[in-house]
């Protein structure tokens, strides 16, 4: 059973829209640093059974196929990232009321 933890959560800001942007980057940085513990622990199994130390890591350079595939995820990663908030943008170029966030994210989940 999932736990939660009852009753209201506590807010920073005035702004909801800054308070729920705020909510994601915790999220996000919870998400990094457990990746980064992962990381941690592969690249030492790694080491302790001889496959790689973590000096070929430091000194691994990408070809150039390796580098494009990098930047191509991470130009896809980020616009994943960023989808809400271009689609925001847009709506305003368009002359467009901005879409709340909530419906914004609401149409995101669908899809």
């Amino acid at each position: 059973m999932p736990r939660k933890a009852k009753g209201q959560r506590p807010t920073f800001f005035t702004d909801p829209q800054v308070e729920k942007v705020l909510a994601m980057t915790m999220a996000l940085a919870g998400e990094v640093s457990v990746l980064r513990e992962r990381l941690d622990t592969v690249e030492r199994l790694a080491e302790a059974k001889g496959l790689f130390s973590r000096q070929d890591i430091e000194a691994y350079r990408p070809s150039a196929r390796v580098a494009e595939e990098r930047e191509r995820w991470r130009k896809e990663y980020i616009a994943r990232i960023l989808r809400v908030v271009h689609e925001e943008l847009e709506a305003i170029e368009r002359g467009e009321t901005a879409a709340s966030y909530d419906a914004v994210v609401r149409a995101v989940s669908s899809s």
